[in-house]
């Protein structure tokens, strides 16, 4: 399906201008593949995600048997699920912007390879420092999906149709976190080894794996346009017709050293002078850290002071999802009223403030349930099912911010949005892997109660930036040096024409 037509060239056919698609309609532009490839590609890719994300937390559900197996700490145990999220950190150093250089399918197959091979050394590990070192290594090249996953996205969506994509894939980042205990729960009350929470991570990873090997193509029109060039200088009638055949990606990133720049160099330097994405990153973080406080403190409001087994603990998990999917459902019908009717207008770029809708709801409904999941759940007179109900705003909320927010930098920053998601990624794990250190102690120390007030205050502070970021969104990256800013250059050919008009 992605063969290129056999394409001759002659020396008189040479125009003096970089290799690009064949006309809108070039079927070899990811963009115009079929809609079934498509949405092969984006559950391929997303599957993947949940896969990468549920072994960052399943292992949460088994800490009891983790902490018999190798006499260790309740504190150190704790370092299971937060040096997977520390791998994450570094991983997307390389993967996202990576990906913009040597493409997409490369990074993922190598990456999904090694972190499917690592999870066999937890398997067999023989003591808690193996566990944790493994532990890393498989975080590191996990991170791979969260952050070229978008970008995929990216590659192969318009900005109209990415809407329900977009819900899906940022949907994964977290659905798999959700479902690492709901699974890891009712494998630590069977009879099987303790490992065996590792073996489910493996065999869903090696299935995963080899499905993306054989289902995923190159999408990275950098990389898609290089390849051509290469094609067309193997078919060219002279050495000097060949030199003539180039692609803007091969002359900015030919050197090693300008590769190691993009790859390290990028989404610090995007941090450093983005406040878009600074301050995106700093809401997603506290909200991601949000995420996995939860898995430490469910035990303690369900098991501890509701009376609920392991496995029925993790079926509270089931709240998130329905949360999830109603958030998911909420933000392709507000993408398709509030969203698509402006695309015309906008010659298929409006103003990336048009994604927050989703956040503007999701905002208030996280600090809603992050309030009512503490104080009912603080009572053992109330029913576990008022703190459980909770968890279904928790989940929709979460969803909402998270798909909304990714889809924002998706349509900020287009082709570098790669290294946006990598620094996104870096920020937002390292607050992930801190929060389970503490929650156990804070929610010990000060009651669930005030423990969930807390976070639920940060929230309350947190719940007004998508209204902001709708109103100066837009003033904001007019001095960005990454974002292309189409929707701003629009703008003033409307305006003039406006003028002219009248």
């Amino acid at each position: 399906m992605y063969e290129d037509s056999k394409e001759s060239l002659h020396e008189q056919d040479i125009a003096p201008s970089p290799v690009t698609w064949d006309g809108p309609n070039d079927p070899q532009n990811p963009q115009n593949w079929s809609l079934r490839q498509k949405w092969i590609i984006t559950l391929v890719t997303s599957g993947v995600t949940i896969n990468a994300t549920f072994s960052s937390s399943a292992p949460s559900s088994a800490t009891t048997r983790i902490i018999e197996q190798f006499a260790i700490s309740s504190e150190v145990s704790y370092v299971v699920t937060s040096v997977y999220l520390l791998g994450y950190v570094f991983g997307s150093f390389f993967f996202g912007p990576g990906s913009e250089v040597v493409g997409r399918k490369r990074i993922l197959v190598i990456t999904m390879c090694c972190y499917t091979l690592f999870i066999l050394g937890q398997i067999f590990a023989p003591n808690i420092q193996t566990l944790i070192v493994t532990r890393f290594f498989s975080g590191f090249f996990a991170s791979s999906p969260l952050t070229v996953g978008g970008a995929v996205l990216a590659d192969l969506w318009a900005g109209k149709d990415r809407g329900l994509p977009s819900s899906i894939f940022s949907g994964s980042v977290f659905l798999g976190p959700a479902l690492g205990p709901l699974v890891g729960g009712f494998v630590a009350e069977s009879s099987l080894k303790w490992n065996w929470i590792f073996w489910v991570m493996f065999i869903f990873a090696g299935a995963s794996t080899l499905v993306m090997i054989v289902l995923l193509p190159e999408t990275c029109s950098l990389v898609l346009l290089s390849r051509k060039a290469k094609r067309l200088r193997k078919q060219a009638a002279t050495p000097q017709v060949a030199k003539a055949i180039f692609t803007e990606h091969e002359r900015k990133e030919t050197t090693i050293g300008e590769m190691v720049r993009v790859t390290f160099c990028r989404p610090f330097l995007m941090l450093a002078e983005e406040p878009i994405l600074v301050l995106v990153t700093v809401y997603m973080s506290i909200v991601y850290g949000l995420l996995y406080a939860l898995f430490e403190a469910f035990p303690i409001i369900f098991m501890e002071r509701h009376g609920l087994s392991s496995s029925q603990n993790g079926l509270i998990f089931i709240g998130v999802g329905i949360g999830s999917t109603i958030g998911a459902v909420l933000n392709w019908h507000l993408t398709e009223t509030l969203y698509v009717p402006h695309y015309a207008r906008w010659k298929g770029f409006p103003p990336a403030e048009y994604r927050l809708w989703g956040a503007m709801v999701g905002s208030p409904a996280l600090v809603i349930g992050t309030f009512w999941l503490g104080w009912t759940g603080n009572y053992e007179s109330i029913s576990w099912a008022a703190p459980a109900v909770a968890t279904v705003f928790l989940g929709f909320g979460i969803f909402l911010i998270f798909t909304s927010f990714l889809t924002y930098l998706i349509d900020t920053y287009l082709m570098y949005c790669a290294s946006a998601f990598a620094a996104n990624t870096i920020i937002r794990s390292l607050v992930a892997a801190a929060f389970p250190l503490f929650t156990v102690q804070m929610f010990q120390t000060l009651g669930i109660g005030w423990a969930a007030s807390l976070i639920g205050f940060i929230a309350l502070l947190l719940a007004p930036s998508p209204f902001l970021f709708y109103k100066y969104g837009a003033r904001i990256r007019a001095k960005s040096k990454f974002a292309p800013c189409i929707d701003l250059k629009i703008a003033k050919e409307l305006e003039k024409s406006k003028f002219f008009a009248i």
